[in-house]
């Protein structure tokens, strides 16, 4: 009986769970075709359906702009919820059609990020969460994780994004670094004048906040005139291996490219340091629940190796 009242109760308080669902592909893919398409119904129908839910609500749940839609606050608010609560249906229906919870997680991040933090830790992790399957998935630039497939996202700013709860990771250090062999053959600057004037290597920017030669200059009080800015690259890791094999000198982030410098492949100089207000966080889009293998993930992803 008390099933019957509570089913009751759900259904006058949710008319329509296809209503939904349909809502909930819109919100996460930003269009009615696309929801359409992966749905297999009409975008007539989506429309309705949405319409649907918004007139039962008294509220509008998107901006429908010229060219794409945007959920306003009311929006966000049910997409959160109804993100989540598919997410943890999905994972029973997994466990039990399997036997087994799907372990399985998308992680993007920077190529930077991943080449010089991720794949060298790999291995400590698969000990630390032995039936975890990671996917690691690269972005040159911030995308809306509501339209994406990812569990987990490691960001560079300052921590304040509207499609996921951050979680703080580390903050960083920017100095300029190069080998060995180029600090013998050049020697070490005296001065940010004499830096100024040496071979540089920029990369150019991938993410808000990355800063290149002429930022950092200026953050740490100079303003030089022309810069002898002997290589650019696309890539920051190429900026690192151009400084890697003697071409020059590169920025160094640190938590980057703390490995290179234990090594000895990288020398640090000492001339000048930045310390950016903004930090590297881990990003987990509203809707996913923060479960016991993300939160081993973040502290994975938090560690540092001990020193060599």
């Amino acid at each position: 009986m008390k099933t019957t009242k509570a089913t009751k109760g759900y259904r006058r308080i949710v008319p329509s769970l296809t209503a939904l669902v349909e809502f909930e592909a819109v919100a996460r893919l930003g269009s009615f075709t696309y929801a359409a398409n992966e749905l297999g119904v009409t975008q007539s129908a989506v429309s309705r359906q949405v319409r649907f839910l918004e007139e039962t609500l008294g509220v509008q749940l998107f901006h429908r702009l010229h060219r794409s839609i945007d959920l306003t606050s009311e929006g966000e608010a049910l997409y959160m919820v109804v993100a989540e609560s598919m997410q943890k249906i999905a994972g029973v229906f997994d466990r039990l059609v399997t036997g087994t919870e799907l372990r399985e997680l998308v992680l993007v991040s920077t190529a930077a990020f991943s080449q010089f933090r991720l794949l060298p830790r790999l291995a400590k992790l698969k000990k630390l969460v032995p039936p975890l399957q990671l996917r690691l998935s690269t972005d040159m630039f911030t995308a809306d994780l509501r339209h994406v497939e990812v569990d987990v996202a490691v960001r560079y700013g300052d921590g304040n994004w509207p499609d996921g709860t951050s979680t703080l990771l580390f903050d960083v250090e920017v100095f300029p670094v190069c080998s060995a062999e180029f600090l013998r053959e050049y020697g070490t600057p005296r001065s940010l004048d004499e830096l100024a004037k040496m071979a540089l290597v920029e990369s150019d920017a991938t993410t808000e906040g990355w800063m290149g030669w002429n930022e950092w200059f200026r953050a740490v009080g100079y303003r030089p005139g022309r810069l002898n800015k002997v290589l650019r690259c696309s890539l920051y890791t190429d900026a690192i291996q151009a400084a890697r094999y003697g071409q020059g000198i590169a920025l160094g982030w640190s938590r980057l490219v703390d490995d290179l410098l234990r090594s000895g492949e990288l020398i640090r100089m000492d001339v000048a340091t930045f310390r950016p207000s903004d930090a590297y966080f881990v990003v987990v889009p509203h809707g996913r629940t923060i479960t016991p293998v993300i939160t081993q993930l973040i502290e994975w992803l938090r560690e540092d190796p001990a020193p060599r």
